[in-house]
């Protein structure tokens, strides 16, 4: 009764901040919803206090999340972009950006999103400009709305990315570790590793770990992932990654899950690349870096370190009966 009351007399219904989300989508939502698609038409003030308002409700209300799978709903959402142009107010691009990463959680939005030409340009071009945090939730929506394995391939196939691996390089700290994060999740469909190898990504990564030291872990793992695609491996050692892995190995402020994810590359490597054999054989006749970790290792890491050890013995018994 109240609703209607007010919707007929003009005025908007509040919605307080306390309000306890039972999870029912209520005409009250559709109403409050109008009513801040309207004030993103009208002037640039009501533009950002509708954008700020969406933020809120969209993180708080996962009812109200389930009023955007329609495209009409996106494109009013939208309605402060001038297409093709980068928006000029820092504060209402990271409202926004943040109400479709809020809204990107709901499993009934991550289809329809991804479909919407529109909507997945603002994403791309969201991370290319904007605040630190508009930059870092572009990311996160891409890492979300890739949940789905339909949506890897479609996402794929976009200029994301390139946009990703292009934060990696230039972006945040905060920023990169979203990127890394939406990366790995693209990568699961095996095609998007080669797009993203053809990207840069390899050395981008690499020379983050050997001059910055930043998100040790978080790349290795990425690494890891990549390196079984041909073309990652081809990279790995076109780069210089076998002396510096085997200097990771020896590195005692790694840590174990980075020294695991190194050597199950160094594996890779060894077993797909015979060129780079010679300068494992030599570090480990040198160092005994890969017999170490061999005995001291986690369970995993002395498995790919004693299968290169092994063949390694093969391969010097065969040189010695020829």
């Amino acid at each position: 009764m109240i609703s209607r009351w007010c919707k007929e007399h003009g005025v908007e219904l509040p919605m307080p901040v306390g309000d306890i989300d039972d999870g029912e989508v209520t005409e009250a939502h559709k109403y409050r919803l109008r009513s801040l698609l309207h004030k993103l038409s009208l002037s640039a003030l009501d533009q950002k206090e509708a954008a700020r308002e969406l933020r809120l409700l969209t993180k708080r209300m996962p009812s109200f999340r389930r009023l955007f799978g329609d495209s009409e709903v996106i494109q009013k959402l939208l309605s402060p972009l001038s297409p093709g142009v980068a928006c000029t107010d820092p504060e209402l691009h990271e409202d926004l950006i943040t109400a479709v990463l809020n809204l990107s959680f709901d499993e009934s939005n991550k289809r329809a999103f991804v479909e919407d030409e529109k909507l997945i340009t603002f994403i791309i071009d969201s991370l290319k400009s904007g605040t630190i945090q508009t930059r870092s939730n572009a990311a996160a929506a891409i890492l979300s709305l890739s949940a789905l394995d339909i949506n890897k391939h479609i996402i794929g196939k976009t200029d994301a990315i390139k946009n990703l691996v292009d934060l990696l390089e230039k972006g945040h700290p905060s920023s990169m570790k979203d990127a890394v994060s939406a990366i790995f999740n693209l990568c699961i469909a095996h095609e998007n590793k080669a797009r993203t190898v053809r990207e840069g990504a390899v050395q981008i990564i690499l020379s983050k770990i050997i001059m910055d030291r930043v998100l040790v872990d978080e790349f290795f793992t990425l690494l890891a992932l990549l390196s079984s695609h041909s073309k990652a491996v081809a990279a790995l050692g076109s780069h210089g990654a076998v002396p510096f892995f085997m200097g990771i190995l020896r590195d005692n402020s790694i840590s174990d899950r980075s020294k695991e994810n190194c050597v199950a590359i160094l594996y890779i490597i060894f077993f797909n690349d015979k060129t780079k054999r010679k300068e494992i054989k030599e570090d480990e006749i040198a160092n005994g870096t890969l017999s170490k970790l061999a005995q001291c290792g986690t369970s995993r890491a002395k498995r790919k370190a004693s299968g290169i050890l092994d063949r390694l013995n093969i391969v010097q018994s065969s040189k010695h009966i020829t």
